[in-house]
């Protein structure tokens, strides 16, 4: 045929066809995505100190472990109040001229999915702790750690942000500082929340929840629902074990233990209930504390379930608190003035 034997109409009409699917395949999805996709309005955008991080969160291959994307299943629940949306990623732009939009979704779930680190986890010591060494505070973790994000120094300066580590992760005489680009890090880390949805929109459901099953009354005592689905110990390994470990005994210079605590031992469960919803940051030899349960948007129950399994835990003996006394606590603090 004459077409294959004339190489000006067989380039021709093979650069037409590139040309044809490069516009159906990327060009129109674009323009498409562009149009109809916005960030929330709730969104914030990243600052300057972020903007580093997130380069360094590439730069170290963070993203070849931990994904960034809720999905509509059950089991993703414990990433995100909702799952994900196209607006979420609506304000990644081109990194630079040279280099492409970082949308950072990932591909693999070795690690923890981020989506929602900085609510989950916001705080500055932990975070800075966990990537000197994530062994120090989850003995069975498998991430690399990333000591060159780190200095010690004989005099830290007086700017220096000092990293409370154990004395067997210390090097004798120094004292461990973070760098720049490890605050920058923490900085991105923290950033990662999820937006609310304006007004009275509805998230989207998660699917395949488990279905719960329905016990007939005894007339016996019951045990709330809580209590029998989600276990004191499940939702402290959730959202305490991390700092106070899992024997309870904290680590020295960084998190306080709770075993022996006078504050889990108070028979009034008012300090506990309060540090528990609003942070803690009154002792100078320990990092500080954050809201855990704001942040995770705990019920009484599941307050009470974990103040009760540090009561009990680790030689630690106190009455039990009920999740009436609890919810009497919650709704005080929740009428107090923001400070």
């Amino acid at each position: 045929m004459d077409f294959f034997n004339n190489h000006n109409k067989l380039f021709g009409a093979a650069f037409l066809l590139f040309i044809g699917l490069t516009a159906f395949v990327a060009v129109l999805p674009a323009i498409n995505n562009e149009q109809n996709n916005a960030p929330l309005p709730g969104s914030a955008p990243l600052s300057e100190e972020a903007v580093r991080g997130k380069a360094l969160y590439v730069s170290n291959g963070c993203v070849a472990c931990h994904t960034q994307q809720v999905r509509n299943v059950d089991m993703d629940k414990v990433w995100g109040n909702r799952p994900g949306l196209a607006a979420d990623y609506a304000s990644n732009r081109r990194t630079d001229f040279w280099r492409n939009t970082a949308t950072l979704m990932g591909t693999e779930r070795t690690r923890p999915d981020l989506t929602s680190i900085g609510s989950r986890q916001p705080s500055l010591e932990w975070n800075l702790v966990h990537l000197y060494n994530p062994r120090i505070v989850i003995k069975q973790s498998i991430m690399p750690a990333y000591p060159w994000l780190f200095e010690s120094k004989a005099e830290p300066a007086k700017e220096d942000v000092v990293v409370r580590v154990p004395d067997t992760f210390q090097k004798q005489g120094l004292t461990l500082v973070a760098t720049q680009d490890a605050l920058d890090l923490v900085a991105y880390l923290q950033s990662l929340k999820q937006t609310e949805l304006p007004g009275s929109t509805v998230s989207p459901a998660f699917l395949y929840q488990k279905q719960e099953q329905k016990s007939e009354p005894t007339g016996e005592f019951t045990p709330s629902k809580t209590e029998i689905s989600e276990s004191g110990q499940m939702l402290y390994a959730t959202h305490c074990q991390a700092c106070h470990q899992e024997n309870g005994e904290g680590l020295k210079g960084a998190f306080p233990p709770l075993k022996g605590s006078t504050v889990v031992l108070d028979k009034d469960p008012s300090l506990i209930v309060n540090i528990i919803m609003k942070g803690y940051d009154a002792r100078e030899e320990y990092g500080t504390m954050p809201a855990v349960g704001a942040n995770a948007d705990l019920n009484p129950e599941q307050i009470a379930a974990i103040i009760n399994h540090e009561r009990s835990n680790w030689g630690n003996n106190a009455p039990r608190v009920s999740v009436q006394d609890v919810e009497q606590i919650v709704q005080k603090i929740k009428k107090m003035p923001v400070q």
